[in-house]
Formats: C-alpha cells, sequence, structure tokens
C-alpha cells in the first residue's frame, strides 16, 4: 500500500497519458465558458484547500469571478484520472482555477477568502479528508502575485498563532500545468447541491491582503 500522507517522488509517480480531459460544456453557475477565451484583462490563480467540491463553490460566488474549474496541479502525473490522483502516486492537489476581473476582485481577496475557508495548518489533510491530494496551497503564476501570497501568509500566521493555531503548512508554489478534472466533478455542488462539502475554516478572519494589488 502507497501512504498517501507521504509526497510521491518523481521516480514512483503513476506514468499518466497524453490524453487530455476538456469539459466544453458551459459553467452551471455563471454560464460562461470554463476553457475561454476569456476578457481581456482578465486573470487567473490557482489554489488548493481539500477537496475542490466545495473550494470550488465557494470561489464562483464572488462578485467579479469570470469563471472557475476544478483539476489537478503540483504533481507529476499527465492528464491524471481521479482515481489516480486519489492514490496519492500523482502528486496533484486538488485545485481550483479561478478566472476574475482584477477591477472587481483584487488578487488580494482571493487569497483572503482561501484563507478564510479551509484550515491551512493540517498538512497532507484537510477536516476527515486525509492524502497529499487535499493540501493547502496556492500555485502562483507571475512574481506580482507570489509577493502577495507570501506577505498575505505571513500575516496570517500570525493570526493564527494568536488564535491558538499552529504553523501554516501551505504549499507557494509556481503553477505547472493544470490539468481539468472529469466533468463531473465540475462545479459537482450545484449539480449535486447535497453532495459532500467537507470545507471548514479556522474562524480568523484574513483582511490582511486587502489592498495589496
Amino acid at each position: 500500500m502507497f501512504a498517501k500522507s507521504e509526497m510521491v517522488t518523481p521516480e514512483k509517480a503513476l506514468k499518466g497519458r497524453s490524453n487530455e480531459t476538456v469539459v466544453d460544456r458551459p459553467h452551471l453557475a455563471l454560464g460562461t465558458s470554463m476553457l475561454g477565451p476569456f476578457r481581456d484583462g482578465s486573470e487567473t490563480a490557482y489554489v488548493a484547500m481539500g477537496c475542490f467540491w466545495g473550494a470550488e463553490r465557494k470561489f464562483f460566488a464572488l462578485p467579479g469571478v469570470i469563471s472557475t474549474s476544478v483539476g489537478y496541479q503540483g504533481g507529476y502525473t499527465p492528464n491524471p484520472s481521479y482515481e489516480e490522483v486519489c492514490t496519492g502516486r500523482t502528486g496533484h492537489a486538488e485545485v481550483v482555477k479561478i478566472v476574475f476581473d482584477p477591477k472587481v476582485v483584487s488578487y488580494s481577496d482571493i487569497v483572503n477568502s482561501f484563507y478564510e475557508n479551509h484550515n491551512p495548518t493540517q498538512g497532507f489533510r484537510q477536516g476527515n479528508d486525509m492524502g497529499t491530494q487535499y493540501r493547502s496551497a496556492i500555485f502562483f503564476v507571475d512574481e506580482r502575485q507570489e509577493a502577495i501570497a507570501r506577505k498575505v501568509t505571513d500575516a496570517y500566521a500570525e493570526s493564527l498563532r494568536e488564535a491558538g493555531y499552529g504553523a501554516i503548512t501551505t504549499e507557494i508554489a509556481p503553477a505547472g500545468p493544470f490539468y481539468m478534472a472529469e466533468e463531473y466533478h465540475q462545479q459537482y455542488l450545484v449539480a449535486n447541491p447535497n453532495g459532500y462539502c467537507g470545507l471548514g475554516g479556522t474562524g480568523v478572519s484574513c483582511s490582511i491582503g486587502l489592498g495589496l494589488n
């Protein structure tokens, strides 16, 4: 049995495949394309905060968000299936891709929402969901996003410490390939309103990043 509580190494990762998953239907909540092209001036963010079903719902509800989709990122296996990701042998996290209008909602707003809606101190788990796929992560697309993410993280870590929580375990790394998840995962809680959502925050406010853009 592979230990899903440990990150797989590139040599031991599953091989994957060349065929990519494409979901070309409109977004179930926003009615927009999940593939683009997106309007000029839009920005993209990638975050992982446990099961992506509930995480995606948090972000498509934000004003200024144009589109969201869920997929796999941060690992080694090309075009993995959900079942493969669940083995822990791809290295990927369950990720939400967020396309947004920065004139309406800023990247720091996205990072604030990310931190307020999960517990970033749990390592390779989120609540009862155990494994490396459920780790907390921010995958930045440029140096500006990285600077904002790190500044908010440092400040929020102090707020969590004062509230009695441990150290933040959130991975902050460059965004690698994003592999779209299977169609039934996209906006899962819209199609299945009573579906599982294990997402829960700490109750500690994160307003540190406001205005950082």
